[in-house]
């Protein structure tokens, strides 16, 4: 005799998932507050992708562009791509969504890193599958690691490239090995959210290994450099068998009309772009230097984010600094949820946030920046 439930109930596997958490961005009882940890560019976005949000607000009684065409064809026109092998989404999150919904089930596996981003296990679970954590190497991707983790059962990969919350990379040559080394039925995801940031000769955020390859995707975001992480969003470059299988579950209207034209003028104002990189370039290495002569340990990133390690000893650890900072105004980003419980991830902010955070950690360390 079959019991009759209560209630609904959740499929197996959903109550087991971890919400994530964003990070915060209030200090009670402070007059001024500076966020520093959601990596939000201090510039703010484009005036032409303002004005574009702003001229998309006289006909909010219309459908968006079910196809985004405006949207993807100024991202195709900036990286020289095709069209037809770009989907545009409501953030990146949706594009990672949607390709666990359709490469992954119960029984499969995908593998992860021990500090990549925690939405890669959330979208892992809700699809059925089991995440594999593989080791990193000195807070960067190992690719023998994931190599040596591949089963059978494996169907899919994340790389954050470069990782969040370390802000290092992995050079193109690396990327190519883990490609080749991987079953030709696995899709092998690189997340380039702050590839606009980076200027290494050896990095590649993916576009030529996507081309090159049936299964190889890349992800990217207009939340960082591109300022427009209220308007959420994203993109993927993928083979058009990928973009195929995807648009057959993907929401008729999943881009609202402002984003897709803010969008649209935002990343055809490159001279924007270059403007935040420049000033990323210069205060990444000014807030590395400083923390460091105050006795901080900063892991080197090629990023719009540094992460902070503290001594072990008490009253210096994260925690007590992350207490200090928000008394001050300045919120930083605990990271404990991403395998570093005495670090904090420092977004690059305004001049005024990044020299008061210096001066304030200088103060909590009893020494002078």
């Amino acid at each position: 005799m079959s019991v009759e439930k209560s209630k609904p109930v959740p499929r197996p596997g959903i109550l087991d998932i971890a919400a994530y958490v964003p990070g915060k961005e209030h200090a009670p009882g402070v007059a001024r507050v500076y966020k520093l940890s959601s990596n939000e560019t201090p510039l703010g976005a484009s005036q032409k992708a303002v004005e574009a949000f702003k001229n998309a607000a006289g006909n909010l009684e219309r459908y968006p562009d079910g196809q985004a065409h405006e949207l993807r064809e100024a991202i195709a026109a900036v990286h020289g791509l095709n069209p037809a092998n770009i989907m545009c989404g409501n953030g990146s999150d949706e594009l990672l969504g949607l390709l666990c919904h359709v490469y992954l089930g119960a029984g499969d596996e995908a593998i992860i890193t021990e500090h990549g981003f925690l939405v890669y296990k959330i979208q892992i679970m809700g699809a059925g599958a089991t995440p594999v954590t593989v080791k990193e190497k000195d807070h960067a991707v190992d690719v023998d690691a994931i190599l040596a983790a591949v089963t059978p059962k494996t169907k899919m990969v994340f790389i954050a490239n470069p990782g969040n919350p370390t802000g290092t990379y992995v050079p193109v040559s690396e990327i190519r090995r883990l490609q080749a080394g991987l079953p030709k039925d696995a899709v092998l995801v690189l997340d380039a959210a702050y590839a606009e940031y980076v200027r290494r000769n050896d990095y590649e955020s993916g576009i030529e290994i996507v081309s090159s390859n049936a299964n190889v995707v890349m992800t990217r975001t207009f939340s960082k450099v591109y300022g427009l992480a209220a308007l959420r969003v994203g993109w993927m470059y993928a083979p058009a068998e990928i973009i195929d299988a995807l648009n057959r579950i993907r929401g008729p209207f999943n881009m609202n009309a402002p984003a897709i034209s803010a969008g649209a003028a935002a990343v055809r104002d490159q001279a924007h772009v270059q403007e935040a990189v420049s000033f990323n370039l210069m205060w990444i290495e000014k807030l590395k230097g400083a923390l460091e002569t105050i006795g901080l340990t900063v892991t080197p990133s090629v990023t719009n984010f540094i992460l902070i390690h503290f001594p072990d000893a008490d009253g210096k650890r994260a925690a007590d600094a992350d207490e200090f900072l928000t008394s001050r105004g300045y919120v930083l980003r605990a990271v404990k949820g991403y395998g570093f419980p005495n670090s904090l991830r420092m977004s690059v902010g305004p001049e005024e946030a990044n020299r008061g955070v210096i001066e304030s950690l200088g103060e909590f360390m009893g020494r002078k920046a």
